[in-house]
């Protein structure tokens, strides 16, 4: 029996296209199986959704209050400063809300109520609320993203709606 000899270029043009051949009807029935957003017909951007803070009134002066916004794997704090803010809500308009992951590389950002800042311990990233989370110092290069927060004065209740600023770690923040 004859052995047929199969040049490098025929080789290579084969398995190529059986690679990728293999590889697409591997992906595909992966793919259809996740559920994918819908946007609405003539829509750009994901609708972001509502969810409730909390009330207005039951917020400590200077102390951050966690809540997840828009998913439950994007940690968030609202604090209320005393004073008036840039974006601030609430009677006082003085309630505004963060995203608390570092823009640098997606540490956790913790509140600290003496400096009035938020610090990111990985790696000394500063971030001031009172300025629309403006980067103060260190390694991040983008403000921390700031929460849009809708108050309604008749039930005193606060609902966070958008965010403004991109989350670390994702092309869009509502997946």
């Amino acid at each position: 029996m004859e052995n047929p000899k199969v040049s490098r270029r025929i080789f290579m043009l084969t398995s190529g296209g059986g690679a990728a051949a293999l590889a697409t009807s591997s992906l595909t029935p992966a793919h259809a199986a996740q559920p994918v957003a819908q946007l609405a017909p003539g829509a750009t951007t994901l609708k972001y959704p509502r969810r409730a803070v909390g009330k207005a009134s039951a917020m400590p002066v200077n102390q951050a209050v966690s809540f997840s916004y828009p998913d439950a794997s994007s940690p968030c704090y609202a604090i209320r400063m005393g004073t008036p803010v840039p974006g601030g809500v609430g009677p006082n308009k003085d309630i505004v809300a963060y995203s608390g992951m570092c823009t640098h590389m997606g540490c956790p950002v913790a509140y600290d109520p003496g400096t009035r800042t938020f610090k990111c311990g990985c790696h000394f990233s500063v971030f001031d609320p009172e300025n629309s989370g403006q980067m103060v110092c260190g390694q991040a290069t983008e403000d921390l993203p700031q929460v849009l927060l809708e108050y309604d004065a008749r039930s005193d209740s606060l609902q966070a709606v958008a965010i403004n600023g991109l989350l670390y770690g994702r092309q869009s923040n509502v997946l």
